[in-house]
């Protein structure tokens, strides 16, 4: 059972210093759990309908059901894990149960994976609880290449988990039989749902996604969830793969219950309109280009009611972009999702005071809210742009296949980089205003310093360190240290960024794993000029700790 995330962080506050450290000095749970701040999200549901109401309802259930199953694909040992936790009435064990209420995991990335509690393994499995955690690479090699075309491709796929069998030997299992106790009351209530919305878009979507649960088969619920148009905007299942950190091939299911804000939706819509345009005019080689990309995406501003799984613990998702799925993606395109209430408030609660601890005071005030906001959105919309299908030696292959554990953060480092690419291209075409371009670069540089403080291992803050040292090496970022602050430096930047969002869409249209790895060996760390400007971040918070409205 999940304790609610307000009663675990306001409890936290009032304990006694009594662990203020660590016997290894390092910072007590206390102070790691108060790195969260709550921060309630305020939602308007005075536009829906009494039939979407009692939806809403149902589909907030729906979502805390992924919570269980999001437990285990963590690790084999989470559920008996928690069942200690709650067991253990000590002032410690209270302590190590609100924080793994957090993190739902004994390896926070935003610790670099270093475990809190006693008497687990010191490192989490690679391979999450997808593998056996005794499979060798060269088991799976050998296993895999023996299987037939079709069991190669659901072993390599999104939707199945590879368990021993009772000879000992590995063993396909679909999620729908793995995980099958959460999934099947999961689908009945998406049932429930579409049958008390009179919106026919949400009404296709929910059944067919609960058909998926089922069966397995997401294709044709994806396909209905991008053409989704409905008051409620809601995302549940299987979809990102970073958890798998052996091969990024497996998903983890999350949810997130919306509310869509149709003013800000409106306003977005023009991007849409230039995809095909800022595809044409990447700065890669030309046939590495798209001279066709997908149907248009579509673009939705939401405000967060509820979320489950994989969007419940850690750092809180501010935008996403899906289907993961290319067979989709290259039909529809794919579609982009900004959590507005979820910006606003890290916003207001975490960048603005870095920007007054680790920015130069002459660049402070070019921070502002609608370069964070647009380039997020620009972060979310490039992720469909690019190197995606990709052919090696006469092969039809993937990116992700090629970048195998390094393609989250690859991936997650062109979206930033090229998402700043495109807003400058934008701001050149004079679509975007030329007052926004300075503060869209301060604004980007500041949100590095929140990106990094979610750990070393974490895709996003990894990803953000690799873009920062590249940029730094190069002088697009200045330090002073007299004040230990950073400022853009305008005549260097808009160059240097056009080139390292080459360098990495050119990895990837190739393919080129090593080089890839070579980069990352070289900027993925922290300098000792960074480490000193995050060293005074200590007291600020690292994300917020959403605390939703209660539906009635």
């Amino acid at each position: 059972m999940r304790m609610p995330m307000i009663l675990l962080l306001l409890s936290a506050v009032a304990l006694t210093q009594a662990f203020a450290r660590q016997n290894d000095g390092e910072p007590s749970l206390a102070k790691k759990i108060a790195r969260f701040v709550p921060t309630k999200l305020n939602v308007d549901l005075s536009g829906l309908s009494s039939g979407d109401r009692k939806a809403l309802k149902k589909l907030v259930e729906a979502a805390k059901l992924l919570d269980s199953i999001y437990l285990r694909q963590v690790w084999a040992g989470n559920p008996a894990l928690m069942n200690r936790l709650i067991a253990d009435k000590t002032p410690e064990g209270r302590e190590r149960l609100r924080y793994f209420n957090i993190q739902l995991t004994a390896w926070p990335k935003i610790d670099n994976e270093k475990t809190y509690i006693p008497g687990v393994p010191d490192r989490k499995p690679v391979g999450a609880n997808y593998y056996p955690e005794n499979m060798s690479r060269d088991e799976w090699g050998a296993w895999l290449i023996a299987q037939p075309d079709d069991a190669q491709k659901k072993a390599i796929g999104f939707f199945s988990v590879i368990r021993r069998g009772a000879d000992g030997k590995l063993a396909l299992r679909p999620y729908s039989e793995e995980y099958k106790q959460f999934l099947v009351p999961a689908a009945k209530l998406l049932r429930e749902a579409a049958a008390l919305t009179t919106n026919a878009s949400l009404k296709k979507y929910l059944k067919l996604r609960a058909d998926a649960f089922l069966t397995d088969n997401y294709y044709d619920s994806d396909v209905a969830w991008m053409d989704l148009d409905s008051p409620i905007d809601v995302t549940i299942g299987p979809y990102e793969v970073y958890l798998d950190e052996l091969f990024n091939y497996k998903a983890a299911f999350e949810a997130y219950v919306t509310l869509r804000d149709e003013k800000e939706t409106k306003k977005l819509k023009q991007f849409s309109t230039y995809l095909q345009d800022i595809e044409d005019h990447l700065p890669i080689d030309p046939k590495y280009r798209s001279p066709k990309l997908g149907a248009m995406s579509p673009i939705r501003v939401v405000d967060e009611v509820a979320i489950g799984g994989e969007a419940l613990p850690g750092i809180q998702t501010a935008a996403f972009n899906l289907p993961n799925d290319e067979r989709v993606t290259q039909a529809k395109g794919s579609k982009r999702v900004m959590l507005k209430n979820v910006q606003e408030a890290k916003f207001k609660s975490v960048l603005m005071p870095i920007v007054a601890k680790v920015i130069d005071p002459s660049q402070q005030s070019l921070v502002a809210f609608e370069p964070f906001f647009t380039h997020i959105l620009a972060h979310e919309l490039l992720h469909g742009l690019g190197p995606n299908v990709i052919t090696i030696n006469g092969k039809q292959t993937t990116v992700r296949e090629q970048m195998k554990a390094l393609s989250s953060t690859l991936e997650e480092s062109k979206a930033d980089i090229s998402g700043l690419w495109a807003l400058q291209y934008l701001i050149d075409k004079g679509v975007l205003p030329r007052s926004m371009e300075k503060q869209l670069y301060v604004t980007y540089l500041a949100g590095i310093f929140r990106s990094v403080r979610f750990g070393a291992t974490e895709s996003h803050g990894r990803g953000m360190t690799v873009q920062f040292n590249y940029l730094y090496e190069r002088k697009a970022f200045l330090y002073d240290s007299t004040s230990q602050t950073f400022r853009v430096n305008f005549d260097k930047v808009k160059e240097m960024v056009e080139a390292l969002t080459g360098e990495i869409m050119t990895m990837q249209a190739e393919g080129d794993f090593e080089m890839a790895n070579n980069m990352f060996n070289r900027y993925a760390s922290v300098g000792p000029d960074m480490q000193r400007a995050l060293d005074k971040l200590s007291d600020i918070p690292v994300d917020i700790a959403p605390v939703f409205p209660v539906l009635k």
